[in-house]
């Protein structure tokens, strides 16, 4: 993982991957539990995805903050 925040996630693909921009993808990790979103693009073999809204992504992103990274608190703006 490259990045994460709570509308998305920036990652290395780390092999091949079939969809394009616009694709649904679920993703699916231990530390994260599954998320669903939309491909918004791929650039060298790095992916970006924003995750659904009317998923519980953000309270999932949140938890794993809290749980995994005590030591950063994200500072979350829109």
């Amino acid at each position: 993982m490259s990045d994460i925040s709570t509308p998305g996630i920036t990652f290395d693909l780390g092999g091949p991957f079939s969809g394009i921009r616009g694709s649904k993808v679920r993703i699916e990790c231990r530390e994260l539990g599954a998320l669903e979103g939309t491909v918004r693009w791929l650039r060298g073999g790095l992916i970006g995805v924003e995750f659904d809204g009317s998923s519980n992504a953000a309270a999932q992103v949140a938890a794993y903050f809290r749980f995994y990274h005590k030591d950063f608190s994200p500072v979350l703006k829109r």
